[in-house]
């Protein structure tokens, strides 16, 4: 059976729930200087990079995070601010909250669901009310724990992979609610699932589910991912969680090979053998059992 997202309530997460408010973040963490993603729009664009970098001390940016208008700021006085914490060296180290914020690490209980050895990385996240992530998906399961704030989250299936739109990992499809028909005319295809996140909530969202994330008001949450696969099946290089297995990276570098090789034939033929490719495809490798 296909594994679904599932939000749980009621988890014991710690102290984190009360605690973290806007003086107790700034105090606890401090003036650490943080890289953060400012972006003029509330909807925030991967592909098209509408969004600058900038780095401010963490007490600094989490106040300015948690106001509508800015008396100080770079790009327009109602401009966005979301935080995705890194390893200490971004391209290398893992994001871990007891490497990063060991004092905010403390108030957090994380639920218990995978082996230790199986934890990948917890990621502490901070967005201004109103911000939207762009669609995409992870290759490891992973955690969305809601400390405080709300949070609307749309997602879409696997299966559903071939409506989106996809650019890599992420959906072009910025807009979920109001999309471009004329531009992306599969996309009303893709079944939307939908669901609201309070504070002390936690969404599961299974490997390969495809989501997008409104922040309805200031909020803080935590991302944690674990490898579900052994762990040899996934990309050492991976410092994010989203690079493909290994396996799944060396098959669609043979497609590409394939797919270059047919352009040895006349068009005519190239059709018919990619047809046959796509069959056989579908018949060796896709599931049966999904409705």
């Amino acid at each position: 059976p296909q594994r679904k997202p599932v939000v749980l309530k009621g988890l014991e997460l710690g102290t984190c729930t009360t605690k973290w408010t806007v003086d107790y973040l700034s105090q606890a963490a401090g003036s650490k200087e943080v890289k953060i993603h400012v972006s003029a729009v509330p909807q925030m664009d991967f592909l098209s990079k509408n969004f600058v970098y900038r780095t401010l001390p963490f007490d600094a940016f989490v106040r300015r995070a948690a106001e509508v208008k800015h008396k100080e700021y770079f790009i327009s006085e109602d401009e966005k601010y979301y935080l995705r914490s890194v390893g200490e060296d971004a391209r290398k180290d893992i994001a871990d909250i007891r490497k990063q914020f060991p004092i905010l690490a403390e108030d957090v209980q994380i639920p218990e669901f995978f082996e230790k050895e199986q934890f990948f990385s917890s990621v502490f996240r901070i967005s201004s009310a109103g911000l939207q992530l762009w669609t995409h998906y992870d290759v490891m399961d992973n955690f969305l724990i809601q400390v405080t704030g709300k949070k609307r989250v749309v997602l879409y299936s696997p299966r559903d992979a071939p409506y989106l739109y996809l650019s890599g990992t992420k959906s072009e499809v910025l807009d979920v609610d109001n999309p471009d028909l004329e531009k992306y005319p599969l996309f009303v295809k893709a079944k939307r699932y939908q669901c609201f996140l309070e504070a002390g909530d936690v969404l599961f969202i299974p490997a390969l589910w495809f989501h997008n994330v409104i922040s309805e008001e200031f909020g803080v949450a935590l991302n944690v991912f674990w490898k579900h696969l052994p762990a040899e099946s996934y990309d050492k290089t991976d410092t994010y969680g989203n690079k493909d297995p290994t396996a799944a990276s060396r098959a669609l570098q043979i497609l590409d090979r394939a797919l270059k090789t047919l352009e040895e034939l006349p068009e005519e033929y190239r059709d018919f053998y990619a047809r046959r490719m796509v069959l056989r495809i579908q018949q060796k490798a896709y599931r049966d059992d999904y409705g």
